[in-house]
């Protein structure tokens, strides 16, 4: 007696995936949504930190308070004549002479501070691409300390401008841009060198001997004529004579290879902290 063959069963062709314990053995799929990271999570990261921890509410704050507050001051000083040969943005040089010391310590606590309380083994822990951390911390600390320094140095400009209306003063949207690169490019010089550190006090008082001593040793060695010549090159390219020079106090120069040279400065330190992140233990 033959019996009719019982048709195959036909599966659904969107089947719901197989619970855990229904899987073949030694197979399993995570149930919990994975996503392949990317920089865009590591700068949202960064991004969290740096907005919610006081430092940088303090020191931003002090450098605002140092660039506008001396800078208007300077300004109320100065008349109409003073903006001849000068542009509108020259009272905020006088601020940032000091503000960028507040750039320095906020971009050496950027990254020294986690190596200080331990946390970098939790962010690197989450993020095992150390170069990925590194990389966001140096995008977002210059994009803050560059909308940070342009807004205040604009700032003391549009005042300025007003205080003095109808005086011929040079076109000062150069000395904005340059003057805001200039002082965002030494806090990332602090970032790099406070990753190369990873502490606070040794990376704060390394940078503050970069930005000092170029100013102070040229009076020491210009006792010596064979030493002369190079304490006038150290002069020219020591920090308040660069910010004078982008912002046109000092007509010897523009400013543009001083501004070079902290690029290539800053790059060289940037190269070494991604060379010495990968061959360190944290």
């Amino acid at each position: 007696m033959s019996t009719a063959p019982t048709p195959p069963q036909q599966v659904p062709a969107t089947a719901p995936p197989a619970a855990p314990w229904q899987q073949p053995p030694g197979v399993y799929t995570s149930p919990i949504p994975i996503t392949r990271t990317h920089l865009g999570h590591a700068l949202a990261s960064e991004w969290t930190k740096i907005k919610s921890v006081r430092s940088t509410m303090w020191t931003l704050g002090v450098f605002l308070v140092l660039v506008v507050g001396i800078g208007l001051l300077v300004a109320q000083q100065t008349g109409r004549t003073d903006y001849v040969d000068t542009p509108y943005t020259v009272p905020a040089f006088f601020g940032l002479l000091l503000g960028q010391i507040c750039l320095i310590t906020l971009g050496v606590l950027v990254i020294s501070s986690e190596y200080g309380t331990g946390m970098i083994r939790t962010t690197l822990t989450a993020s095992p691409a150390r170069w990925r951390v590194l990389a966001a911390k140096l995008i977002i600390f210059f994009a803050v300390a560059f909308t940070v320094s342009f807004l205040a140095i604009g700032f003391v400009g549009l005042v300025t401008a007003e205080m003095h209306r109808g005086a011929d003063a040079e076109p000062w949207l150069g000395s904005l841009f340059k003057g805001a690169l200039y002082s965002s490019l030494t806090g990332v010089l602090s970032v790099a060198v406070g990753a190369m550190m990873r502490h606070s006090a040794g990376a704060i008082t390394t940078m503050l001997g970069l930005v000092l001593v170029p100013s102070i040793l040229p009076a020491f060695m210009a006792t010596s004529s064979s030493l002369e010549p190079m304490a006038e090159v150290m002069l020219d390219y020591a920090a308040p004579n660069a910010l004078s020079m982008l912002f046109g106090l000092n007509t010897s120069s523009d400013g543009t290879p001083q501004l070079v040279f902290l690029i290539v400065l800053t790059a060289a330190a940037v190269a070494g902290a991604f060379a010495l992140l990968d061959r360190r233990d944290v």
